[in-house]
């Protein structure tokens, strides 16, 4: 089952955000999404949770036109969402943030023991805050929690921002494990040797269109598209 995204437009009033990009993710694959801030990354990803209504073009999930729908149905057919600056419920604890992606496809379930595999602190935290804890356990909770909803999909909006480099790795490592569950995941991220870690192809963008697809080594070795693009002549090795 296939996410795509095509030819698709945005904008906030007047202004376009969004010209013309066309993606596609599959199941199992990490795309990573880049490009300098304003470049239209997060537009993108709001566009197909339905946050942000596209002025033209079309995203679907295999032949169902997700474009159609309301921002709550498209969770219920697998597409989940950790937007930037980790989104928690913060008087609510982790226990009742995690409920709120169990509830997202209307039947009554226990959190999946693999999530708390996947984040054994969280078990720890269950009647915690969420406001409380550190930055990158809220991170954890968000994630958690869109995972809570078993996605097909998940979108992931610099999900390392402001992270210690251990929890880096610890989300990076969350995102390969994904990998081999089947789960497509469309990462934005600005730190770019994690991002060419975990990723099968990237997109970079520029002033909302797409101007560059190709695979992480394909990236690696052109220090142009990474300066005109990113703004860094290397990655770190």
């Amino acid at each position: 089952m296939t996410l795509a995204l095509e030819d698709v437009n945005c904008a906030y009033g007047a202004a376009r955000v969004v010209h013309g990009i066309s993606l596609s993710l599959s199941p199992g694959e990490v795309l990573c999404l880049m490009g300098r801030n304003g470049a239209g990354k997060t537009t993108t990803l709001r566009a197909i949770v339905g946050l942000v209504k596209p002025t033209s073009g079309r995203i679907r999930l295999d032949d169902q036109d997700l474009t159609r729908l309301r921002p709550h149905q498209i969770p219920r057919l697998g597409v989940a969402y950790v937007p930037q600056g980790r989104g928690v419920f913060p008087f609510l604890t982790v226990e009742e943030n995690l409920k709120m992606g169990l509830l997202v496809k209307g039947v009554k379930r226990e959190t999946p023991v693999w999530v708390f595999e996947l984040f054994p602190v969280l078990r720890e935290r269950l009647r915690q805050r969420a406001g409380t804890l550190s930055g990158g356990e809220q991170q954890m909770v968000a994630t958690a929690r869109a995972l809570c909803a078993d996605p097909r999909y998940l979108l992931m909006d610099e999900p390392t921002e402001g992270l210690m480099p251990t929890l880096v790795q610890t989300l990076l490592g969350v995102i390969q494990l994904l990998k081999t569950r089947g789960v497509g995941v469309l990462l934005v991220e600005q730190k770019v040797d994690a991002a060419l870690r975990v990723a099968d192809r990237v997109a970079l963008m520029e002033t909302g269109h797409v101007r560059y697809q190709g695979t992480p080594a394909e990236v690696a070795a052109s220090p142009d598209v990474l300066v005109r693009h990113l703004g860094v002549r290397s990655v770190a090795r």
